[in-house]
């Protein structure tokens, strides 16, 4: 088993520019420090339905009016700000900012648990006599005996047969290869979302991991 760069088509340089837009860095720092409240904030005004701040400070009380502390308070202002920018993009643009949001929260996630430089974005796994897959995975982390790879969405919609099946193909063929490949799917939505989606698909789910967004903190080796 090796990884390999994904291939620089048009797809993957215009993405790149996304992946390093500040407004990306700025959303992805905020939220590995936040709290579920916050995060649920984020991802509810990301979705772009309203842009009326004071309106969403109403919704989200706790992450306002009452947070614990003043840097909370400061935390969440911050998160509806940029949320709101990110909100602002329009509809194309912002499903591109939002799933480059969540593969650099996961990358920023995972480095509290194996270090930066484990850790690689758009990678290929590639595996002796088998036919190499175009699919790149958003993040992984290479390491000898202990690799893991993700596939990164915002909803459970992004859920489809064809992610579970690359996923677990990955990990069978590295088991194959005597070993260890740990596959995930990372969902910045609710978990019962995630669940429900997933009971309705027949691609096999048993040995894929579900971090969702109520249990993000594991990625950095929280236990939650």
């Amino acid at each position: 088993m090796r990884f390999q760069d994904a291939a620089r088509d048009a797809r993957a340089i215009t993405y790149a520019s996304i992946q390093a837009d500040p407004l990306v860095a700025r959303a992805a720092e905020l939220l590995a420090e936040a709290d579920t409240a916050q995060r649920v904030l984020a991802r509810a005004v990301m979705n772009g339905e309203t842009a009326d701040a004071d309106g969403w400070r109403t919704a989200f009380p706790s992450a306002f009016d009452g947070a614990t502390d003043a840097a909370a308070r400061a935390r969440s202002e911050a998160i509806l700000e940029v949320s709101l920018a990110v909100a602002g993009r329009g509809d194309e643009v912002r499903n591109q900012f939002r799933g480059a949001i969540v593969e650099v929260l996961t990358t920023k996630l995972l480095e509290r648990r194996v270090g930066a430089g484990a850790i690689r974005q758009e990678r290929r796994i590639l595996f002796d006599g088998r036919a190499s897959e175009i699919h790149p995975y958003d993040v992984t982390v290479e390491r000898e005996a202990a690799a893991e790879a993700y596939d990164c969405k915002w909803g459970a919609r992004g859920i489809n047969p064809e992610v579970l099946l690359q996923l677990d193909s990955a990990r069978a063929s590295a088991a194959d290869e005597g070993q260890r490949l740990t596959v995930a799917l990372v969902i910045f939505d609710a978990r019962r979302s995630c669940a429900v989606r997933m009971a309705r698909l027949t691609a096999p789910t048993g040995k894929i991991g579900l971090v969702a967004l109520e249990s993000l903190d594991r990625l950095g080796g929280v236990s939650q």
